[in-house]
């Protein structure tokens, strides 16, 4: 990539770290964020990679410069957690967040101006108050995974919604991918298997028990740019553990391999970060601050120098 790429990090602990070169420097971002902003949820624009929309528990931000200078927007957000950001792959004005207490908000307009959506997500739940940890928007279809209270899907761009109550048997929903190609279909990351629909949530499959995997616990998935068959999988001992590795399948989850580190992980591999600007450079984050780089769709893999606190969000964006 002649120009390089920038990195955005969001930390619980040390708010929001951006690189413009390509993980070589780093600076923090303080500025408007207050305090020790606790940022899990980073979401690039589909159209204009220089777009950044930042989600914390202080509020809802955007950047137009590639992560290098922020500004606050105002939301209905602002004291609630904000865990997870979508932008609608055909209309970019609209847009989706999830967050703790358990609500699901839309802006038509950019940010400018939000409402409430009225999704009947439950408000307690085994580890208190869940979470929508995950969404994903695409065409009007928006997707949204509740930790814990499973799949919420919408066929109107938010005005209506149903749970799914079939097919997914674990309710603790991690992740959410969409996967291109000539016929679409959605995953779905719980901590102990992955499932898969191509008919818009009406049946599913599952594509694997993270039994198969070296370790029993899975996190995030997520799915090359340009090659639908290409899935990653975000594995670890335990959900506050010790260790992780990264899976990959290469023929649509049918089966999987353990691509090696050059270091063990200090903690579960936890996200990933993607760009269709170049589907082969895939960033990979453990829970507790280390940054993983592939530049060859997963072949081989680097660890970068700088690490970080506790890691819940991670994007790149080219130059």
């Amino acid at each position: 990539m002649p120009n390089g790429y920038s990195i955005c990090v969001g930390t619980v602990g040390s708010s929001l770290w951006h690189s413009p070169d390509s993980g070589n420097t780093w600076g923090r971002i303080r500025d408007p964020f207050p305090g020790e902003s606790q940022v899990r949820a980073l979401a690039v624009h589909p159209k204009i990679p220089q777009i950044i929309f930042a989600g914390a528990d202080t509020g809802f931000f955007r950047s137009e410069d590639a992560g290098a200078s922020w500004e606050k927007l105002d939301s209905p957000m602002d004291g609630m957690k904000i865990w997870s950001i979508a932008i609608d792959s055909a209309d970019p004005e609209l847009m989706f967040v999830g967050t703790s207490p358990p609500f699901l908000f839309r802006t038509r307009d950019g940010g400018r101006s939000w409402e409430k959506l009225g999704a009947s997500i439950a408000q307690e739940c085994a580890i208190g108050l869940p979470r929508v940890t995950a969404m994903v928007a695409d065409q009007g279809t928006v997707w949204a995974g509740v930790e814990i209270d499973g799949v919420y899907r919408s066929l109107d761009a938010g005005d209506t919604w149903t749970q799914i109550k079939e097919g997914i048997t674990n309710p603790d929903i991690h992740g959410i991918a969409i996967v291109g190609g000539p016929q679409k279909s959605i995953l779905v990351s719980t901590p102990r298997e992955i499932f898969s629909s191509s008919d818009v949530g009406e049946s599913w499959r599952s594509v694997v028990m993270t039994q198969q995997f070296p370790m029993p616990y899975c996190r995030w998935v997520a799915v090359k740019a340009d090659d639908p068959k290409v899935i990653f999988a975000a594995n670890g001992d335990a959900a506050i553990g010790s260790t992780g590795t990264i899976q990959r399948s290469t023929d649509g989850g049918e089966t999987w391999e353990t691509r090696p580190l050059p270091v063990e992980p200090n903690s579960p591999i936890w996200g990933f970060a993607t760009h269709p600007s170049d589907p082969n450079l895939v960033l990979a984050n453990s829970l507790y601050g280390e940054l993983y780089r592939s530049n060859d769709a997963g072949d081989s893999w680097e660890k970068l120098k700088r690490e970080f606190s506790e890691v819940r969000a991670l994007a790149w964006v080219p130059n």
